[in-house]
């Protein structure tokens, strides 16, 4: 029997909807039910595409046994953290500071108020490693519950007075100065691994927003060593198991220091960062390579995600069935010699090996490796490592691939959009720029729809339930923005510049600060707000950074502030924390800079449009058209005339112009270029 999950848009939730469990999706009605049998509430946090969300699903919630208990002594309810951001960061706040750490799945107990009292991520099926099995748990609490209310309450109350005693210091008044940005980058040196590039030890994340800084700063300022980190990193996970080497795109992370060993789930986001990084690698240095990356990634956004309405899909799991039937981690990418000689035939295959890295041994689990380029190969023959990789592609596209969350979130179609504009403006892909209109216009015409606010996710070309946050509209006016840039199209411009109006009724608060949820949202425990850079960059330093450059496209006063009043964070963050405030420190950097502001009065995908667009200022923004109509999709554009008949370039800083040219490579020296 299905239980209420049935009716809901998300993957994830689908993925339980026939459960013995009997869930109940996150609502007014799940608490109330809890109050009407004075039970507790389970809250279970999980994502589609996370691995140990499908482990404790099979061992636990697909249990008879377990789900009997569970349903008679709790109210159990499931949440896709892709759906409810904001749900997800107030519980997972509040695991991190009971027990020191978190993660998916996340498993909270809490009052019919929604006040959590005791908390956990993976419980497994028995006691194992001094952690009680889950069926422990469940009586514990429920002992508890009985037994001990008074104890309980207090616990509730007392976690809950807490986190609402843990006010934001932003940063108090003023932007982050040069100051601040030196001691980020010096921040980011210590922590740099200069044998294998990136940041940190184990496990590795791919520092897509720090390296967006590292490039900006460089292009300010002419720091060698902010490049050298950049491209060196970028090419260390170009030539490892992080980067999928036949079939392009980027997994969530390293488990290893070396970028060898990836845990093998793709998502949407990592993959538009990177594809943008490397695009913009390239434009800062010329690298072949990174070009081949930042076109093998969009082509793989398009080929594996893209949906059948135009939009993006999420995630792609880790987990796909092996040769044995059995649905284990990596098995659709990982490969032994003999698999190689299967495809290869002898010659090849020991060609291959040497070039991927292959051993007997392995360098995964049960005698797999993870394809790489460990580069000690020497010269190579490119004809022959393309045959190669064509017919080992083609061999793995005949395995079972693995699943799909095809939900639409808002944000990272908005990442997406950027990368695939730019990528195409850069790299004469016009198909790319197609791609990033449709998924610009299914936002517009589901997501935004008729309510004039944007909604956080939709699947099939049906809007989900849930009200976007500010990651949303920071990262889809990002993408907007992006669009008008390379498009010529104002209308990316306007709406962009809706989207900015309802950050600065809904989301903002005192003193620049902003909130992850509008004013009028639903009202959790703690409302959210989070100005740092994990995955993805935060709403709040998404939001600054559209706000910034909307300012430089039309010469608002209000959202010139409101980027100003946000960017307080980072001047307090960025010296302490730069790796986690990458995306706020390479705002930081156009701010800096101006940003530029660039009109091009002469054709769309004009020599001067392209030779703007490839400029390396930090955040500079691009208008481009032509004849009387320009000036009214484009506020930059007016009072642009032609100068004696020739397409015709102005660069404003500050509002302060330089000499108008109509010559592309003095165009390129005031932007860097």
């Amino acid at each position: 029997m299905a239980n209420r999950l049935a009716q809901t848009t998300s993957p994830y939730l689908l993925q339980h909807a026939d459960n013995p469990v009997d869930w109940w999706p996150w609502s007014p009605e799940a608490f109330e039910e809890a109050r009407k049998r004075d039970v507790p509430v389970l809250l279970s946090v999980g994502y589609a595409s996370c691995h140990w969300c499908h482990v404790m699903a099979h061992e636990s919630f697909e249990d008879d046994d377990t789900a009997a208990y569970l349903n008679a002594h709790f109210v159990p309810v499931k949440v896709d953290r892709e759906e409810r951001p904001d749900v997800d960061a107030v519980y997972m706040e509040a695991v991190q500071a009971a027990t020191g750490h978190g993660g998916w799945p996340m498993t909270v107990f809490l009052t019919p108020d929604a006040e959590p009292f005791y908390f956990g991520t993976y419980f497994p099926p028995e006691p194992r490693h001094g952690s009680p099995s889950f069926q422990q748990v469940l009586e514990g609490v429920t002992t508890a519950w009985t037994d001990r209310r008074e104890e309980v309450a207090e616990v509730a109350g007392r976690i809950v007075a807490d986190l609402a005693g843990r006010s934001l210091v932003h940063g108090g008044d003023g932007v982050p100065g040069e100051s601040e940005v030196a001691q980020a980058l010096l921040g980011l040196t210590r922590e740099y691994d200069e044998q294998h590039g990136g940041f940190g030890g184990a496990p590795k994340f791919p520092p897509a927003m720090a390296v967006e800084f590292l490039l900006r700063h460089y292009a300010r300022t002419g720091a060698e060593g902010a490049l050298q980190m950049a491209a060196d990193t970028c090419a260390a996970m170009a030539r490892g198991g992080i980067y999928d080497q036949l079939g392009g795109g980027f997994a969530r992370y390293s488990v290893d220091r070396e970028w060898i060993v990836p845990h093998f789930e793709k998502m949407l986001y990592d993959n538009a960062l990177l594809c943008r990084v490397y695009a913009h690698l390239w434009r800062a240095t010329g690298s072949d390579e990174a070009r081949r990356i930042a076109l093998e990634t969009a082509d793989f956004m398009v080929r594996e995600l893209r949906t059948a309405e135009g939009g993006f899909a999420s995630a792609l799991d880790a987990d796909s069935e092996d040769a044995e039937g059995r649905h284990v981690e990596g098995a659709f990418y990982v490969w032994t010699p003999e698999q190689l000689r299967d495809v290869l035939g002898e010659d090849d295959a020991a060609f291959a090996a040497a070039y991927f890295g292959v051993t007997e041994e392995g360098t995964f689990e049960e005698g797999a490796s993870v394809l790489r380029l460990p580069g000690d190969t020497g010269p190579v023959d490119a004809a022959r490592v393309a045959g190669v990789r064509a017919r080992l592609l083609a061999a793995r596209d005949e395995r079972p691939h693995p699943g799909r969350d095809d939900k639409v979130v808002a944000a990272w179609n908005g990442l997406a959009i950027a990368a695939l504009a730019e990528t195409g403006a850069y790299f004469d892909r016009p198909d790319l720029v197609e791609r990033a209109t449709e998924a610009a216009d299914l936002l517009v015409r589901v997501h935004l729809g008729e309510v004039a606010r944007l909604t956080r996710t939709s699947k099939d070309g049906r809007a989900g339930d849930n009200a976007g946050v500010l990651e949303d509209y920071g990262d889809v006016a990002e993408g907007f923005l992006a669009l008008a840039a390379v498009t010529g199209e104002g209308a990316w411009l306007e709406f962009a510049g809706f989207l900015l109006d309802i950050v600065l009724e809904q989301f903002t608060g005192e003193g620049g600060q902003l909130y992850d949820t509008a004013h009028d949202a639903e009202q959790l425990i703690r409302r959210p707000q989070d100005p740092t850079d994990s995955a993805t960059p935060s709403g709040w330093t998404a939001a600054a950074g559209a706000l910034l450059s909307y300012a430089a496209y039309t010469g608002s006063e209000a959202h010139r502030t409101a980027a100003e009043g946000a960017l307080g964070v980072v001047k307090a963050l960025g010296p302490r924390v730069p790796r986690f405030v990458g995306w706020g420190l390479a705002v930081a950097e156009a701010l800096l800079d101006g940003p530029r502001e660039v009109a091009v009065a002469g054709p769309v995908g004009g020599e001067l449009h392209r030779t703007a667009l490839l400029g390396r200022a930090p955040g500079a923004v691009v208008a481009a058209g032509e004849g009387p109509g320009a000036g009214a999709e484009f506020p930059l554009l007016v009072d642009r005339p032609l100068v004696g008949g020739e397409p015709t370039a102005y660069v404003c800083r500050h509002f302060v112009c330089d000499a108008p040219t109509t010559d592309a490579g003095e165009l390129a020296g005031k932007l860097g270029g």
